[in-house]
C-alpha cells in the first residue's frame, strides 16, 4: 500500500504521517512546500501527486467551509478515481453545511471512502492561531457560553490511520469528539490549572472577531473563519459522539490529558 497524505504539514497531516511510519507503511506527504508539490490553488499539481497512490488522506485548505471547496473536492475525487486510488479518507467538519456537501461528493464516487467528521480541535489552543493569545493569558472567540466536546487531534490521526490501513472502515462516517462538553471558559480554566498561569476566555461579537482576524490573517481567511464561527457556534455541536470508540475500540482522550501534555512545560 502506498499512501498519500494531502496537507502533511497541518495539525492532522503531520500526525497521520507519523502514525503511518510507526506501522511501517509507505507514505508520502504533500503540501505547497514539498516535492512533489500539492497546492489547492494550482490544480495542475494534483494529478502528479496522486500518481501511484493506493490510498489518500484529504484535508482541504483553507477549510471545507470555503466556497471553493466543493468544486475542488469533486475534481480531486475524479482525478483520484482515474489514478486508480482505492481508498480515500476525508477530514470533514462537524455541523458544517459545506463540509456536508463535500462528504456527499466523495461518497458518490466509486472509491472506498471514509469520512472523519471532527469537532473543534483541542490543539487549536496550542498550535493554531490562538496559541499566542493563550500564552499571553487571554483568548477571544465569538462563542458566548456555548459548550463544545473538544477533540484531541491525536485521536483524529489515529482514526485516520486506521481507516487508511485496516479493513472494515469503508463507507463509514466517524463523527469524532472528546468525551465531555466544555465551555470555552471551562477550557481556559483547565489550561490555567495545567500551566500554572492564568488564562481567560473573552467572549466577543462576530464583528469584533472579524476585525481582529482581518488584522492578523487578512480579509479572505478572516471571512471564512468568521462565517464558520457564525454557522457552528449556535449549539448544534453541543453533544458528545462516539466515533473514536467506533473506529478504535477505545475512549477518546480527555481535554485534561491534552492540557497536561501541551501546557505543563510552558514558562
Amino acid at each position: 500500500m502506498s499512501i498519500l497524505v494531502i496537507g502533511s504539514t497541518g495539525k492532522t497531516g503531520v500526525r497521520v504521517l507519523r502514525g503511518l511510519e510507526r506501522r511501517g507503511v509507505a507514505a508520502t506527504g504533500v503540501a505547497r512546500g514539498t516535492t512533489p508539490r500539492f497546492d489547492w490553488t494550482e490544480p495542475d499539481t494534483w494529478a502528479p501527486a496522486l500518481a501511484g497512490a493506493s490510498a489518500v488522506y484529504v484535508t482541504y485548505a483553507p477549510d471545507l467551509a470555503a466556497k471553493s471547496a466543493p468544486a475542488a473536492i469533486e475534481r480531486l475525487t475524479e482525478l483520484a478515481t482515474a489514478a486508480g486510488v482505492e481508498r480515500l479518507v476525508l477530514l470533514s467538519g462537524r455541523g458544517e453545511h459545506n463540509a456536508g456537501v463535500c462528504e456527499e461528493i466523495v461518497r458518490a464516487s466509486t472509491v472506498d471512502t471514509t469520512i472523519v467528521r471532527a469537532s473543534w480541535f483541542a490543539q487549536n489552543f496550542s498550535e493554531g492561531a490562538l496559541r499566542d493569545s493563550v500564552l499571553d493569558g487571554v483568548f477571544a472567540l465569538p462563542a458566548g457560553d456555548l459548550a463544545e466536546p473538544l477533540v484531541d487531534v491525536d485521536d483524529i490521526a489515529d482514526v485516520v490511520v486506521a481507516a487508511l490501513t485496516e479493513d472494515g472502515h469503508a463507507g463509514k462516517v466517524y463523527e469524532v469528539t472528546g468525551p465531555r462538553l466544555l465551555t470555552f471558559a471551562e477550557a481556559a480554566a483547565e489550561i490555567s490549572a495545567a500551566s500554572g498561569r492564568e488564562v481567560r476566555y473573552l467572549p466577543v461579537t462576530l464583528e469584533q472577531f472579524h476585525t481582529a482576524l482581518v488584522e492578523a490573517v487578512g480579509p479572505e481567511y478572516a471571512e471564512i473563519v468568521t462565517a464558520l464561527c457564525a454557522e457552528v457556534f449556535d449549539g448544534r455541536n453541543a453533544s458528545v459522539t462516539h466515533g473514536v470508540r467506533e473506529a478504535l475500540g477505545r475512549e477518546p482522550r480527555d481535554f485534561s490529558e491534552f492540557c497536561a501534555a501541551a501546557f505543563r512545560s510552558q514558562p
